[in-house]
């Protein structure tokens, strides 16, 4: 009776522990089985909005939602757009397989380069690569991208510091000793000296909504993924020209950067790219890709 008494206080504490946790089951049984024609919370469908990506370490201006701010334009305010024919040039399949084998051949010289020559670039090349960039798609054509060219040497320093500051901390504090591990057969580390040798560097910001001349609002779908391809088609158009990059994501740079380069509150730094001539003495890690039946799936 003894030992009945002493362990019924117990007993009672995880009966309670577990009806608290069925009570908690199912009401997250019930807010999931709502169905599509019952009034969902105003929070909830706010807050659903597939087309949105996920700020990168910058989260000084508040998203609003569609439909909440009387600045969003409508869609009926724009201009249709007119289609027209397209016909673009078809090859014969002996061409088609020289023309695919030469474009990979091109683009898997491709390296990440972080040894840069001063030299400098013709800035129209830099124009053209750039043009090139702004073909990529882009949800409902919003072209949700800005390109941020600094040749000055003053701002280039001013972002090296600022690049070199916040990468200490990353390697010393927030990316974790596996992180770390795994960079160090690359031989990386916070010192970005060329951030002040290359002749150029491409700061690609997403717009995570446009503004129009009237001051009104537009939705961006997508957008981050939409500068993602414009990379990727802006490392081509580099490689194509002899030029070569780093990617670089600077981590918790963001705001900074933005404010250093005046860019607006719905821009956000997506990419940092230094470019130039690689240097006569550039080495690159002796990395092998993947063989096709690795990363590709044929049903």
């Amino acid at each position: 009776m003894a030992l009945l008494s002493v362990l019924t206080p117990v007993l009672a504490v995880v009966l309670c522990l577990v009806i608290g946790f069925m009570l908690v089951k199912s009401r997250e049984t019930e807010t999931t089985s709502t169905s599509p024609g019952e009034k969902t919370t105003a929070a909830s469908k706010a807050d659903y909005r597939p087309w949105v990506d996920q700020d990168l370490q910058d989260d000084t201006e508040t998203i609003e939602r569609e439909g909440e701010d009387a600045d969003w334009v409508d869609h009926n305010e724009e201009e249709d757009l007119q289609h027209v024919p397209y016909s673009p040039r078809r090859y014969p399949e002996e061409t088609m397989l020289e023309r695919s084998k030469d474009l990979y051949t091109l683009l898997n010289q491709r390296r990440s380069v972080r040894f840069i020559s001063p030299e400098p670039v013709p800035r129209e090349v830099i124009d053209n690569v750039i043009r090139t960039a702004g073909t990529a798609p882009s949800g409902a054509h919003t072209e949700p991208w800005t390109f941020v060219v600094v040749s000055e040497p003053e701002t280039k320093h001013q972002i090296r510091q600022i690049v070199e500051e916040e990468e200490e901390v990353n390697y010393r504090q927030r990316m974790g000793d596996k992180w770390v591990n795994d960079l160090a057969r690359l031989r990386t580390n916070w010192i970005k000296e060329y951030l002040d040798v290359a002749p150029y560097l491409v700061l690609i910001f997403k717009q995570t909504y446009g503004m129009l001349p009237n001051g009104k609002k537009k939705t961006h779908y997508y957008n981050e993924i939409s500068v993602s391809i414009s990379c990727g088609i802006l490392l081509a158009a580099l490689q194509n020209v002899g030029l070569v990059t780093v990617t670089s994501t600077p981590l918790n740079c963001g705001p900074q950067l933005r404010l250093l380069l005046k860019r607006p509150a719905n821009e956000k730094l997506l990419m940092l790219l230094p470019v130039g001539y690689p240097a006569s003495d550039a080495t690159v890690p002796d990395l092998k890709r993947k063989p096709l039946e690795e990363i590709m799936v044929h049903i």
